[in-house]
């Protein structure tokens, strides 16, 4: 279901960085464009954003601007549209024991613990290793007025959360972090169609995924959920 979301943008200013190694394709340089962090975002403002590819990342949102180099394409499923794969299928059906609930606060310790064990054991050779508490306050842990957490828990315990925001027109998959010892369970992949069926329910549009990156493996499970829009040119283009 779509919303009128017409705000103001002309007063909005944005900030460049300086060239930096990119963090998905190697010997690339990469530029982001930052809106001023000082600028008053409600949520209108930042979903009008995210339909022109902008995407939040802590308490920053942001969009590619790298000068000869166009690889980050803004990526969103049209939930109504949506049709599960086969494998898609005996994922949900593998993870029907493990609950899922919304919830707008959190037990920080918990949730850090989960956080530590996922980027320090999946994402050792990235730019967030080795986690830390305040890279986690600053990440997940100041949650805006739209973000929601979802959390999947099997037998009471925690095994994954996935932190996204509910826009004007659908809800935006900010980060998914999850237990490594239970990888045959698929748990990002189960926490991206939950998601989607939440959209659904709600009568959203859309389930934003943020960048997907054509020669970046860890990148490559986006294109798995069809259809697909891609944002190129100032237009979004299904797939």
């Amino acid at each position: 279901m779509s919303r009128d979301i017409t705000p103001d943008l002309h007063k909005i200013q944005l900030y460049l960085t300086e060239a930096h190694p990119c963090s998905y394709l190697e010997d690339k340089q990469a530029t982001t464009a930052f809106v001023d962090p000082k600028h008053p975002l409600d949520t209108a403002t930042y979903s009008h954003l995210s339909t022109m590819g902008f995407r939040r990342s802590g308490q920053y949102i942001y969009a590619p601007r790298c000068a000869s180099c166009k690889s980050c394409i803004p990526v969103r499923v049209p939930v109504s549209g949506f049709k599960p794969t086969r494998s898609q299928k005996r994922c949900l059906k593998r993870n029907l024991d493990i609950s899922a609930n919304i919830e707008a606060n959190i037990d920080p310790d918990e949730h850090y613990a989960l956080y530590q064990k996922y980027i320090d054991t999946r994402h050792s050779d990235g730019d967030m290793y080795p986690a830390t508490l305040t890279q986690y306050r600053d990440f997940i842990g100041k949650p805006w007025e739209c973000t929601r957490f979802i959390e999947f828990r099997l037998d009471g315990k925690l095994i994954a959360c996935a932190v996204s925001d509910w826009l004007d027109d659908g809800l935006s998959a900010i980060y998914t972090y999850y237990d490594p010892d239970l990888s045959a369970r698929s748990l990002g992949t189960l926490a991206i169609l939950r998601q989607i069926q939440m959209a659904q329910e709600q009568e959203f549009d859309y389930l934003y995924l943020g960048y997907w990156i054509r020669d970046s493996v860890k990148m490559a499970y986006k294109s798995k959920f069809r259809p697909a829009e891609l944002y190129i040119e100032n237009r979004w283009l299904r797939i």
